[in-house]
């Protein structure tokens, strides 16, 4: 079982999150016109054994976005951090 300490709930169970993919990848300019760039960020996706960052929705608590550094191999979860930094600085 997969356990994420969200940084803001505190520990929970995988079930309560939504996978949403590889936090590495970078997004294409807004206004971006080039389809092989969208095509590469929407639809390819590196399927990486050892240490990855994901994007994971806290969707079943406090809906937060969080960055989750995890071990695909043995699924031990290394970090979680915030996706976006709150505005007010603290985080």
């Amino acid at each position: 079982m997969i356990r994420i300490d969200c940084p803001f709930c505190g520990p929970r169970d995988h079930g309560e999150f939504t996978y949403a993919g590889d936090a590495t990848k970078v997004r294409p300019a807004h206004g971006s016109t080039d389809m092989e760039a969208w095509l590469d960020y929407v639809y390819f996706r590196d399927n990486p054994k050892g240490v990855h960052k994901e994007l994971w929705h806290h969707a079943h608590g406090c809906r937060q976005w969080l960055v989750v550094e995890r071990d695909t191999t043995t699924h031990d979860v290394l970090s979680v951090a915030f996706a976006k930094p709150s505005k007010s600085g603290g985080g």
